[in-house]
């Protein structure tokens, strides 16, 4: 299956990454590509393109798009918080700027075969990686009523997540839940009527959440930016793109954690601790996609773009 994603906030990201020819950039959710090929086009030949996703299907789908760059590249199969790690074996010190476009891919969403879809029947997975052991399946029906009803409260949000998981518990009770056109239908009868007839897809919220903990990505996210404001070089660039408010959240704290890092009580007349920032805001509100964009792209309409540059 061709990746056929649709880059997000493309021209944004790529004006805020500031690009300079002869620099190190690193795109951490390569997907198919679509914004590394923009990133990698505005370098020179040595310039460098450091691409990584957990997903080997993005890694193969990337590695065909992206052969006409004539910049320098690398595209390594890991995940995105691993980026000091990466850097480490690669034998670079420090980027010029990074993007990292969060959540699930359109390529993901449309692979009837890999479980991330609400609209498709198949088995339970929703792994990134598809090398890991830990699954959808594993959690639907390996988890218990209060393990799934905090997951999908927590994850997803969603306010029937104490009845969600009544109904998994009790109808797995006859044999296990396989697939997801499965879970669909169990969520739909756990949600009242009334409760279906506005708003997203039912099963939306929960299949959120499932996906979320599969693949730990809330915890990734939370490594990763320090991370790679660690690694970046004076004047680098962070760029992030989040789908929803737990992702927001935690993206907008961690910067503002990184540009207010003092830690002396409020009450303190002075700083005594000594921890100054090392970044400064580029944005102040969030970056969101126009009309124009989300015509073509309706996927895009909940992302939300954050942007941080290292001191000079």
């Amino acid at each position: 299956m061709d990746f056929n994603h649709v880059p997000v906030l493309y021209e944004e990201c790529i004006s805020n990454l500031n690009i300079k020819t002869d620099g190190i950039y690193a795109d951490g959710t390569l997907g198919g590509g679509g914004h590394a090929l923009g990133i990698g086009g505005c370098l020179g030949k040595d310039g460098m393109l450091i691409g990584i996703d957990r997903d080997m299907d993005a890694i193969d789908a990337a590695t065909k798009r992206l052969q006409r760059l004539t910049c320098r590249k690398a595209l390594i199969h890991d995940t995105y918080s691993n980026i000091k790690d990466i850097l480490h074996v690669l034998g670079i010190p420090g980027i010029d700027g990074a993007l990292l476009d969060l959540g699930v891919s359109s390529f993901q969403l449309d692979n009837g075969k890999r479980g991330f879809s609400y609209m498709q029947d198949a088995p339970l997975d929703m792994r990134m990686n598809q090398g890991d052991a830990f699954t959808a399946y594993d959690i639907v029906n390996g988890y218990d009523k209060k393990q799934l009803t905090d997951v999908i409260r927590k994850y997803g949000e969603e306010k029937w997540a104490s009845r969600i998981s009544s109904f998994i518990v009790k109808a797995r009770e006859s044999e296990p839940i396989g697939t997801t056109g499965q879970l669909v239908d169990i969520i739909k009868a756990a949600i009242p009527a009334s409760a279906r007839r506005d708003g997203p897809h039912p099963a939306k919220r929960t299949f959120q959440a499932i996906r979320i903990e599969v693949n730990s990505e809330l915890e990734q996210l939370r490594q990763a930016v320090d991370a790679f404001c660690d690694v970046l070089l004076p004047g680098g660039r962070l760029c992030i793109i989040t789908f929803h408010s737990l992702e927001d959240r935690i993206v907008k704290e961690a910067f503002a954690k990184r540009l207010n890092p003092c830690t002396c009580p409020k009450d303190f007349p002075v700083c005594v601790c000594g921890k100054v920032a090392d970044v400064v805001k580029v944005t102040g509100k969030p970056v969101i996609p126009g009309e124009t964009e989300l015509e073509g792209n309706p996927r895009a309409r909940s992302a939300k773009l954050r942007v941080i540059e290292k001191k000079r």
